[in-house]
């Protein structure tokens, strides 16, 4: 979906797909579209691009390897394990307690969704590890 910012004059940028390929009996419809708006620094004016894309541009060509199907294993793993115990009342005080004792230390987590990310994160590395 794309951002656009708009002003007086009417639309000033447009960033994200404009338009994506519709998928009907197996196969695309259409292409992409995309805009980008450059937020850098720059002495170039132009800040503004639109592309267009075939409808196979984002298919994979390759199958995934161990490494990916076990990182992606991992990712949905510890996902689910936050949401649960980010919904866990009986856990909630000392997560809250030791989030907020490594906070200000070097390395900590400075929000309690990235703090839970390591926590899960580690605690299925350890399980990993320890099977």
């Amino acid at each position: 979906m794309a951002k656009v910012k708009i002003g007086a004059a009417g639309i000033e940028t447009i960033s994200g797909a404009l338009k994506r390929p519709k998928k009907l009996n197996g196969h695309n419809h259409g292409n992409y579209l995309v805009a980008t708006h450059r937020t850098a620094a720059s002495t170039n004016p132009d800040c503004q691009r639109i592309y267009s894309f075939a409808s196979d541009r984002y298919e994979r060509s390759t199958v995934p390897q161990a490494k990916e199907l076990a990182a992606r294993a991992r990712f949905a793993s510890v996902a689910a394990a936050v949401k649960a115990r980010s919904k866990d009342l009986m856990q909630q005080a000392t997560d809250i307690a030791d989030f907020l004792a490594q906070k200000d230390t070097a390395g900590g987590k400075k929000t309690m969704k990235a703090y839970l990310w390591k926590v899960c994160g580690d605690a299925y590395d350890a399980a990993l590890a320890g099977a």
